[in-house]
């Protein structure tokens, strides 16, 4: 949150789906406007970008954090481009070539085949964003259904150098190998028509399962 906060001068939304920690106390701490949505990112962001004052939306989960000068190379590009909407490249916070290998095969995906993930912290701009009605109003995958409906449109995604940093708590308890055969299992059952509330459930239930006590992880990267 407190990273969140050093982004300023720029607006801070934190939107709550119903969360029972502190989550909405430390928001209202800062300078973030809380505002509370039903649970799903798909309507949880789509109530945020309602609310939100500026022309260029940012959309990031509660377990990644952009360095400042992520901000300054997204009004950079925006600022001398006709881009309309991109991600970073992201870091995963963990030592080892595994999440190395993870982080390249993301960046491939992002760039190469037009596909950045929500974790890699979606932009748009505001006109964009809501001619193109938004991300769908469902509780997961809303973010690789727009990247696909976009595929198929003339624009592609600017990925710029970030990093924004990502938790690796998922791949710490529930292992790499797991945890991406259970991102790509979703991702397929998605596509073959899969319901997305099937697909939350099924999502949920594989948090659940996790370790409660992960390796330890780096908490800043390696230069």
């Amino acid at each position: 949150m407190e990273r969140a906060w050093a982004l300023s001068p720029h607006e801070v939304i934190v939107v709550d789906g119903g969360s029972e920690d502190e989550t909405e106390q430390l928001a209202r701490q800062g300078t973030a406007t809380v505002v509370r949505s039903a649970r799903g990112r798909g309507p949880q962001q789509n109530v945020g970008a309602a609310i939100a004052t500026g022309d260029v939306l940012l959309f990031l989960h509660a377990d990644t954090w952009l360095e400042p000068d992520g901000a300054n190379q997204l009004n950079a590009r925006l600022a001398n481009t006709d881009t309309q909407f991109g991600a970073f490249h992201h870091w995963i916070q963990a030592n080892g070539l595994r999440y190395r290998m993870l982080e390249w095969g993301n960046a491939f995906r992002a760039k190469t085949l037009r596909t950045p993930y929500g974790d890699q912290g979606l932009f748009f701009r505001r006109s964009f964003f809501e001619s193109i009605g938004g991300f769908p109003s469902i509780p997961l995958m809303e973010d690789l259904r727009l990247m696909r409906s976009l595929r198929r449109t003339e624009h592609c995604p600017a990925i710029l150098p970030g990093p924004l940093h990502v938790s690796a708590r998922r791949w710490l308890q529930r292992g790499v190998l797991r945890q991406t055969l259970s991102n790509w299992s979703l991702a397929f059952s998605d596509r073959r028509g899969t319901t997305p509330d099937v697909l939350s459930d099924r999502y949920n239930a594989s948090l659940n399962s996790c370790s409660t006590k992960p390796k330890a992880a780096m908490t800043k990267p390696a230069i």
